[in-house]
């Protein structure tokens, strides 16, 4: 994987997402010495790479000697208002700014910087701590091939891509990958407690939870199967899996309702957020 910059890759904010960017761009290519960290309390992961690697890291970013190729800003939500206004002063013709910030617009950022500036709004989900995430990315009209092309690198260095053209549709990501893990350890830990209650003893059942999660997780990721196809493949007509599944897919009130009322759920939120 290649980085083609003109300027330094600024990261602002190393928490937990943050540091597992910069552990991916570094273990792809990019070079220490093109990276500056501004975080006031670089700690944990972060902290670790900075003390391996040497890449600069400073509390607030001052000044710097050419224009950044980007901003990832990467600071919580609630930060942002606090945090942004001084780092937009940074950017140059040539910058893309990139947040992973849920619920913050486009126009949110455009609006502390000048007219013209290359915008992409993009959310990764936890997996990228491992290299397995995935990432929905929208971009305003001023974003260049040459913009998304580092974009999508920065991002692909934690896993997948998907390019969106409408950013209201960021809120639906967010809902599905970017909550999303949280939806399945939630399964992982009901279908614990229900081992229990067939009458398997709590460490067991654990066990036999995660490990079927992850593996069918992993299944899916090799097969060239659909989900469905998949179920099918598990399922005997009149068998034991047939009868949980006709509780899960049940027409009203199974599974498919709550997922799709959750999704609803965050997706609402999400807009709330950014409103």
């Amino acid at each position: 994987m290649s980085f083609t910059l003109d300027g330094p890759v600024v990261l602002a904010g190393a928490g937990k997402m943050g540091a597992a960017l910069l552990a991916g761009w570094i273990a792809r290519g990019l070079q220490p010495r093109d990276v500056i960290v501004q975080d006031p309390n670089l700690a944990g992961d972060a902290a670790a790479l900075q003390r391996e690697h040497g890449f600069s890291a400073v509390p607030v970013l001052e000044t710097l000697s050419s224009p950044p190729s980007v901003i990832v800003v990467a600071v919580k939500p609630q930060a942002m208002d606090a945090v942004f206004p001084a780092l937009a002063r940074h950017a140059g013709p040539a910058t893309v700014v990139m947040s992973i910030a849920a619920g913050k617009s486009i126009a949110s950022f455009e609006r502390h910087l000048p007219p013209g500036t290359a915008v992409v709004r993009a959310m990764p989900n936890t997996p990228a701590a491992i290299g397995r995430g995935i990432s929905g990315a929208v971009g305003n009209a001023h974003v260049t091939e040459k913009q998304k092309d580092l974009c999508q690198n920065l991002l692909n260095a934690v896993g997948d891509v998907v390019w969106l053209n409408d950013e209201a549709l960021i809120d639906a990501v967010t809902a599905v990958s970017g909550s999303g893990p949280a939806y399945v350890f939630l399964l992982t830990e009901a279908l614990a407690r229900a081992g229990e209650a067939a009458g398997l003893d709590a460490e067991t059942s654990m066990q036999l939870a995660r490990a079927t999660v992850s593996g069918a997780g992993e299944l899916l990721r090799r097969s060239e199967n659909d989900p469905a196809t998949l179920r099918q493949n598990v399922t005997s007509p009149g068998g034991t899996t047939a009868a949980a599944l006709s509780v899960l897919m049940r027409e009203k009130g199974g599974l498919q309702d709550l997922l799709t009322e959750a999704v609803m759920a965050a997706k609402k939120r999400g807009r709330e957020l950014g409103s």
